[in-house]
């Protein structure tokens, strides 16, 4: 890929296939959507710390190369986008700032490796179990816990590791793991820790709760 991208830097990850919202209300980012308006692409990477606004932040060097699906410009002058992540590159080199964040980028070789089906599969099975036994906890807040997959491989390795929770570090970590096997082998590792968690915690809950 190696190009120049406006980037949004962002307090969160956005994997590749991953369809998320944004709100844009900072001038400096209403300026980057107007400069992409014809290419409608734009990178994001993850701030290891400092704030979203204002700059003066520390980013990280792997990021996501999005597309804009839609926007919708609020009275309030702050505009809602929908993205989704297409793919993962490397930063290279930060340029200036101004009028708003910008970077060399180089293309990172994510699918050059075949993907062990039995691997996703059984990581499939734990992400799953896991948003199963989330449900149970997080009922109001859960998403659904079946969600249709594609049946590319590539992409349903990509989908599982947005359906999996886990903290923003972790995905993070899967985020720079650039073969596919080493990504559904630290989901399923996270998968199994987290599950241990949701447990106590519904262990805790019952206990709490008052005899019928």
């Amino acid at each position: 890929m190696n190009r120049e991208l406006a980037m949004f830097p962002l307090g969160m990850v956005v994997f590749p296939h991953q369809t998320v919202g944004l709100c844009v209300f900072e001038p400096r980012y209403h300026q980057l959507l107007f400069d992409v308006e014809a290419e409608r692409r734009f990178g994001t990477c993850l701030i290891e710390q400092g704030s979203e606004v204002g700059g003066h932040d520390e980013r990280t060097s792997v990021g996501t190369l999005v597309e804009i699906l839609g926007s919708r410009r609020l009275s309030n002058g702050q505009t809602l986008i929908v993205v989704e992540g297409a793919e993962c590159f490397e930063v290279d080199e930060w340029l200036d700032d101004e009028p708003y964040p910008r970077a060399q980028v180089g293309q990172r070789c994510c699918d050059d490796v075949a993907i062990d089906a039995g691997l996703l599969k059984s990581t499939e099975s734990a992400v799953r179990a896991l948003r199963a036994l989330q449900s149970e906890i997080f009922a109001d807040q859960c998403l659904q816990r079946d969600c249709p997959m594609d049946s590319d491989i590539r992409v349903r390795s990509w989908q599982l590791c947005a359906l999996t929770p886990m903290s923003v570090l972790d995905q993070f970590k899967v985020l720079s793991l650039s073969n596919p096997n080493d990504r559904l082998r630290l989901l399923t590792e996270i998968c199994c820790e987290r599950y241990d968690d949701y447990q106590r915690m519904l262990a805790v809950d019952e206990l709490r709760s008052p005899p019928l």
